[in-house]
Parts: C-alpha cells; structure tokens; sequence
C-alpha cells in the first residue's frame, strides 16, 4: 500500500530498492576501508614524519578542521549535485588524496604538506560520509525497516579489511606510499561502480527538489535546533558515542603500541578486535533494538564499553588489552546510526534531521582526537582515556530522553 509519509529521496524507476541497498552498502564498506587504512598505518606516519604525541594531535585537528567543513558544506554539495552525482566526486576525491597522502609523506616527510592534504580528506570525508547516510535514511523508509545500523556495520567491515591490510603492510614493511596509493585506485574504481545505483535525486535546476531538502542555507537548516529539544538530545546522546568511538579509531592503535609495549602490527590488530566487535554490533543491533527498545539497549551498550575502557586502561595482560578493546567496541557499536536511525523517522524532515545530527556526531568524533593528543602528550594517552570515560558516563544519563520513550522500533509504513 502507499505510505502515507512521502520517502524524502525518490529512486528513479530503473532502479530496485535491493540494488539501491546493497550500493549504499558497498560506499559505507569502501569508506571504512579508506578510514581504517590511514588509522592502521598512522604509527608508521608518526614514525616518517618524525612527531611527538601532541605533534599525533596537531595532525589530527587538521583532519578535524577539513571535516567539520566537509559537515557545514555537504547540504549544498547535496543541493547543487544531486546525490548521485556528489556521491561519485566524494569517492573519487577521496581515493585520489589518500594517494597523494602517501606521497607526502613518504616522499616529501613533509608535516606542513600531510596536514595541509588532511584538511582535504577530512572535508571530502565528511562530505560523503553525510550524503551516504542521507541516502541511507532514505533506504531505510523507503524498505520500511531499520538497516542503518546494518549500514553502519559495513562501514566497520571496511574498517576491520583496513586494518587487516595495514597490519600486513607493516608486517612486510611496505611503505606507506604504496600502501595508500593502492587503498585509493580501489576506492576509486569501486566508487564509480558503487555510485550508480544509489539515490536518483537531482539538484532543483534539473529535477523536482523534495521539500525536505530545500535550498537554504546551512545555517537557516541548522539554527531550528535551538527549538527542538528532543533533536537537541538526540545530537548530545550521538556526539558523546561518537567521542568514545572517535578516541577509539585514532588512539587505540597508538595507546598500544607506547603504553602496552605492543608491536605496530600488533597494535593494528587490537584496532582491528575494536572495529570487528563494532561491526558484531552492529549487525545483531537490530533484532535487539526490535526486542528491547532503543533505550535498554543503548544504556546496556554504553555499560559494557565504560568497562572496555577501564579495562583497557588498567590491563596488563596483552589479552586484557584485547578484551578491552572488544567490549569498548561493542559499547559504541550502535550510538550513531541508532542515533540517525531515530533523526531520519521524522514523517517530512527527516534529511535535515539526519545532516544535524550528523554533524554532531562527525564534529565530535573528530574534534576528541586531537584533544586527547594534547592530553596525552602531558598525561600519557591511557590517563587521557579517562576523559572518555566520563563522556561516555554523561551521555548515558541523557541517552533515556533522547530515545523518547520508545520502546519499539518506529518507522512508516512499507512503501511498495
């Protein structure tokens, strides 16, 4: 039957809703395939370019400066593109400047250089990263089902096939330039392939522009938050896991190798137990959600990595340091695309909701980083990891109300 709530994203009519699924997947997979090979290989960076910790954190701000652009910038690259068309730039882009990362820093060992190419990735990053999980709210109306945390769960196989690769290739001491510049042919080439079967939407020249997406500016679509104190919370509850999250996939590796006296192959492989117990998350978070509600498991969730954490920072045994990473992963597996998840159910803002929260939940995924840099170089990165802790605590007091009350998973009607 029809749905009574209009999908804000229409397919065009030679497109399936399975295939415009599986090439959502299939972006989100080659995403975090892109993410977990420079977080792999960032022990190796550090190493060729000669950096401190707070040197580590002054890299990772540049990162956090391009994204937080990439956040403000891509509803208008969404507006003006199309998503189809602005998808494929993102892919492209990104393969191409992880490439030229390598360069720069294998070639040239140039810092000024790796940052200055940083701010691009990071914007290019988060461009794409927002207008996939648009389109991906869109699947997810229009399939009448949750399957952003599925989603999100390829994004984490893309991570853990990184990290993987990037052990290996500090194993056999492959250099990073070579390392990233084949990391970004693929990206590029399975990009493209990708990037036909996602969302048919056109810029409003060309196509009708739903009303979700209107033509405004960023700041006229983003102030409305001040008067919605439900999205308020859903941001903060979002910004917070994204914060225990964020630490995670750029400090554990790091947080391994100095304080646990781990190898850089090793230490690879504790980030990739963190990604693969997200990823296990994720993929069961679902059935869970449909059995206890979004508030139960999210405070359960939240619960078992407050524990990884502590167990990660007071572990001696390299078992414990395992353990700990796993359990920190499962308790930040399902934060943000629950989190979107519930932003997108809006019955006609659903886009605009989606891209707010985003940006919470990017801003502080990538803005914790270098601030645990700082920490870390005064501190030691395990004290620094106690700040998490606290986040992770407080984002739990507020995760109830931020979830409303709902105890079942509510989305519209199946649109067939």
């Amino acid at each position: 039957m029809p749905s009574r709530t209009p999908a804000p994203i229409n397919m065009t009519s030679t497109r399936s809703n399975g295939a415009w699924r599986n090439s959502i997947f299939g972006i989100f997979f080659l995403c975090g395939f892109a993410f977990a090979t420079w977080v792999a290989r960032l022990p190796a960076v550090r190493v060729q370019l000669d950096l401190s910790t707070s040197d580590v954190g002054i890299l990772l701000f540049s990162l956090a400066i391009g994204s937080i652009g990439g956040l403000a910038f891509a509803p208008g690259i969404l507006t003006r593109l199309g998503i189809r068309r602005g998808i494929s730039w993102g892919l492209l882009s990104l393969g191409a400047v992880l490439g030229v990362l390598g360069l720069v820093t294998e070639l040239l060992g140039s810092t000024v250089g790796a940052m200055t190419v940083l701010v691009i990735y990071g914007f290019v990053f988060s461009a794409t990263d927002v207008m996939m999980n648009v389109d991906g709210a869109a699947v997810e109306r229009a399939l009448g089902k949750t399957v952003l945390p599925l989603m999100h769960a390829f994004f984490s196989f893309g991570t853990i096939i990184g990290a993987v690769m990037g052990a290996a290739a500090a194993s056999y001491q492959i250099d990073v330039l070579w390392n990233f510049t084949i990391v970004g042919v693929l990206i590029m080439v399975l990009g493209i392939y990708f990037a036909r079967n996602v969302s048919g939407l056109e810029p409003p020249a060309t196509e009708g522009m739903e009303p979700d997406l209107p033509a405004d500016s960023w700041w006229k679509r983003f102030s409305g938050i001040f008067h919605d104190g439900h999205l308020m919370l859903i941001g903060l509850m979002v910004a917070g896991l994204a914060f225990a999250e964020g630490t995670a996939n750029d400090w554990l590796t790091i947080a391994s190798v100095d304080d646990h006296g781990f190898s850089e192959a090793n230490g690879a492989l504790v980030f990739g137990a963190f990604v693969a117990a997200m990823t296990i998350g994720r993929i069961f978070g679902g059935p869970l959600i449909d059995r206890m509600g979004h508030k139960r498991v999210l405070v359960a969730m939240g619960l078992l990595g407050l524990a990884g954490i502590a167990l990660f920072i007071l572990a001696q045994a390299p078992w414990a340091v395992f353990a700990g990473a796993v359990l920190w992963g499962l308790g930040g597996s399902l934060g943000f695309p629950v989190g979107m998840s519930v932003a997108a159910a809006h019955p006609t803002d659903g886009p605009r909701r989606v891209g707010i929260v985003a940006v919470f939940g990017y801003s502080s995924m990538l803005v914790g980083p270098p601030v645990l840099g700082f920490l870390g170089e005064h501190f030691g990165v395990l004290r620094a990891f106690i700040l998490v802790a606290a986040v992770l605590l407080l984002t739990l007091l507020i995760t109830p109300k931020a979830t409303g009350g709902q105890t079942k998973r509510s989305l519209p009607e199946r649109i067939d």
